[in-house]
């Protein structure tokens, strides 16, 4: 089937529910008609931005017409120096030296499939029925440069991704100091622009501001995608709401500095242009070179901002993750960190490892701290020597250990950083990324390897890939703890160095996962530092966040799904009080949260009581039952009155069954009866809703248990403190049978507790408090 047709210039881009429309104009412009729902070659006429009368302050383009005014035009590209002063999409300094450009159609091209870059990883499809290409080829009026504008369409997945491409035959160099991927132009519609961020241990939190006249920027200029601002923006209409309004949503398969600038222009018109962050960048193209952009990822749905995230996360799913783990459902594992820290021997991961296997966990993995003089972050970054102090045979003797346990076996890495207390340092300083004649900025006591040196790339690909084939190692966790600074290198110019450090970096993971497919590799950069479409062309999952606090992963985890799909985040249960809060939080909720992602665990299950093991267990075994839909399954976020309370839901393709998590953060007291909604499943058919089992600890009633007790017993003494390791009580038990239509209208859950008494139906929450609820298609005969 053809998603692109032409006519006279005229380019009609089409998805299976969105349509994209633009024409070259008769000044050789590319003009944008429409981005939105879907419309025909036809509708050009009409939805063209309309022409009649100059207006006051523009510079006209040609003499001979009033009317053409480049600053008053909806565009696809724009330049410098010929009328439009809006945010530009590439700054070049010419020969002549002025930067000024005006580049005006050429040709174009139409092929099937996806056209990959030749320097970067972009999205791709299967089989070239799955996606079509344009090619607008666009030439610089007086120099000899020639510009691509690349336009591929995924019908299914309701995307289009742009990127753009600069040819030189300049005698002379031309300076690139600014080329973004693309430009778009809409009329306002009264737009809100949301968009994620935070910081360490607070990733991706949804941000909602109206557009005022002028230049909002969502950028990075850490050398990483960031924790601070991730490249996921979205245009909401003002009604837009989780299931209903205009959304759309733009990303970049990029993990360096990343720049998308939203400007409301006084002609209220909103100009989107996104790329590579032009802060300290300057690449020089010589005659007979190419610099292509980074693709950007672009998306349109009516129905709210779950419709635009079903794109994204089919996107994703289908486009960008590649290898043996694309499509396969994610082992339940446990990192050994949080128990250890550093301080490790044989012995005791083999202790931590027996016990993960009788609680049903599939993966065991090791930390920090294996190699080299690493006791601390302050020394061993940079060298591969196994630590035969706590480990006596090696990694691969602990493998071996663990695979005949029953379980899978996994490594964390930080390849990209170098202590100055190391091997590799004393021998190779110039390795690490420095100034020559300053003292450098440590950031983790720790530098960057210069991954723009190719002696650098080598020797990282030469020792973890020595590692990995001596071992029967199955996952990595590949992490890179701190931002870029000191930006020099002898090997390149430095206007080209956070650039060609990303290159670096890809082409390093190409080079060492590309040939292991069977390894599934977490990227991980102090959490979700680097949490973005490029890492996932080569990690089939990213560790979210450094916080495992489930309150805090709520929101976390929320924002990072309106771009991600859950099967991409890494999300464990781990210790309470927890490490990054000092919260107390139930085990119930711990798991809750996490299993709307790859779920592992990351405690001393040595200190957990007897009956925190056998919850551990039901919650594992539960899992497994559910895990592709959890993982894979249609991803759905709520838009709830109380502001207390949170809802994820995943739903399976065929709409057989269905996983749902209600979270309450703090109490209210006297609260009223919640009412559950599911959404996505068939109206028609008969479903049962049951929550799934859990317990809540004879401690959570404190002093309340003297009370309804035929004797005194003291809250805190031996005898309930005992009790409460081996016994607990239900929480919440809850089922019953209807249709589609009834749980999408909503459904009355039992009361919480609020302390007027006890029943054995009731929801015991309180602070904190959740359930998981299972949706379950019922057989014919049953409904009957």
């Amino acid at each position: 089937m053809q998603y692109i047709t032409q006519a006279e210039k005229l380019f009609l881009l089409r998805t299976d529910e969105t349509a994209y429309l633009l024409l070259i104009n008769e000044y050789g412009h590319p003009e944008h008609l429409h981005y939105g729902t879907p419309v025909a070659l036809a509708d050009a006429a009409a939805l063209r931005y309309k022409r009649t009368m100059p207006y006051g302050a523009e510079v006209l383009y040609a003499e001979d017409d009033p009317t053409y005014c480049l600053d008053n035009l909806p565009l696809e590209w724009s330049g410098i120096g010929k009328g439009d002063f809006r945010v530009s999409p590439i700054e070049l300094e010419l020969p002549d030296g002025s930067y000024t450009c005006d580049f005006v159609f050429q040709f174009a091209k139409l092929q099937p499939g996806a056209r990959g870059a030749a320097t970067l990883p972009g999205a791709y499809a299967e089989e070239s029925a799955d996606a079509e290409t344009l090619v607008l080829t666009l030439k610089e009026k007086v120099f000899a440069l020639q510009l691509e504008l690349i336009y591929t369409v995924y019908p299914h997945e309701n995307v289009i991704t742009r990127s753009s491409v600069l040819h030189s035959q300049e005698a002379s160099p031309v300076r690139i100091r600014r080329m973004m991927s693309q430009l778009l132009d809409l009329p306002n519609d009264g737009y809100r622009l949301v968009t994620l961020d935070g910081d360490w241990i607070q990733e991706a939190h949804r941000h909602d501001r109206a557009l005022m006249p002028g230049c909002f920027v969502n950028e990075s200029t850490t050398g990483n995608s960031s924790n601070r601002h991730n490249p996921g923006v979205m245009l909401a209409a003002p009604t837009a709401c989780e299931d209903s309004g205009n959304v759309y949503g733009f990303n970049l398969i990029y993990s360096g500095n990343h720049y998308t600038a939203v400007e409301l222009s006084p002609r209220n018109m909103v100009r989107i242009v996104s790329g590579i962050n032009p802060l300290c960048f300057c690449w020089q193209l010589v005659q007979g070179e190419t610099f292509e952009t980074p693709e950007a990822v672009l998306t349109f749905s009516s129905h709210g901002f779950n419709g635009m995230s079903h794109n994204f996360h089919e996107f994703i799913l289908h486009r960008i993750l590649r290898g043996d783990w694309k499509a396969k459902d994610r082992p339940v594992l446990l990192n050994n960190w949080e128990a250890h820290f550093f301080d490790f021997t044989r012995r005791k991961l083999l202790r931590l490892a027996r016990r993960a296997k009788k609680l049903g966990v599939e993966l065991f993995v090791l930390d920090d701290g294996w190699f080299g003089a690493r006791n601390s972050d302050h020394a061993g970054l940079g060298d591969y020597t196994v630590n035969r102090k706590k480990l006596r045979d090696g990694i691969e003797g602990l493998a071996q250990r663990i695979n005949a346990l029953g379980m899978q076996f996994g490594l964390w890495f930080e390849p990209e950083s170098i202590n100055t207390d190391s091997e590799l340092y004393r021998n190779h300083p110039e390795y690490a990324m420095q100034l020559p004649g300053r003292t450098p900025a440590l950031g983790r006591n720790q530098l960057l390897l210069n991954l723009a040196n190719p002696a650098v790339r080598d020797y990282i690909v030469e020792n973890v890939s020595s590692i990995l084939d001596r071992a029967n190692i199955t996952y990595v966790k590949w992490d890179m703890n701190r931002h870029m600074s000191d930006m020099y290198s002898a090997v390149c110019p430095a206007g080209e160095l956070y650039h060609r450090y990303i290159l670096g970096l890809y082409e390093v993971l190409e080079r060492i996962f590309r040939p292991r497919p069977h390894i599934l590799l977490e990227s991980c950069a102090s959490g979700g530092n680097r949490f973005d479409l490029g890492m996932l062309c080569y990690s089939q999952q990213i560790w979210a966040s450094d916080n495992t606090d489930p309150i805090e992963r709520l929101k976390i985890q929320k924002g990072f799904s309106y771009f991600y799909p859950p099967v991409c985040m890494g999300a464990h249960v781990s210790q309470s009080p927890h490490q990054q809060t000092l919260r107390s939080t139930p085990l119930s909720t711990r798991f809750n949260v996490a299993a709307f992602g790859a779920l592992g665990y990351e405690l001393d299950l040595a200190e957990l009581s007897p009956i925190e093991h056998r919850q551990i267990k039901e919650q594992i075994s539960f899992y497994k039952q559910v895990r592709h839909t959890l993982q894979f399954g249609r991803f759905y976020r709520y838009q709830l009155p109380e502001t207390n309370k949170d809802v994820f839901l995943a739903v399976a393709p065929d709409q057989s069954h269905a996983v749902l998590s209600f979270v309450q953060t703090l109490a209210t007291a006297g609260d009223s009866n919640d009412v559950l909604r599911v959404k996505g499943l068939d109206a028609n058919a008969c479903y049962r809703l049951t929550a799934v089992p859990q317990k809540v600890s004879l401690a959570r009633f404190g002093g309340l248990l003297k009370h309804i007790m035929p004797f005194t017993l003291r809250a805190d003494g031996f005898i309930l403190r005992t009790a409460n390791r081996v016994h607990a009580l239900p929480d919440g038990p809850f089922s019953l049978c209807t249709s589609g239509a009834a749980l999408q209208s909503g459904v009355g859950l039992n009361d919480q507790f609020i302390g007027t008494g006890y029943h054995k139906d009731l929801r015991l929450w309180g602070d904190f408090g959740s359930q998981l609820y299972v949706v379950e298609l019922e057989q014919e005969e049953e409904a009957e």
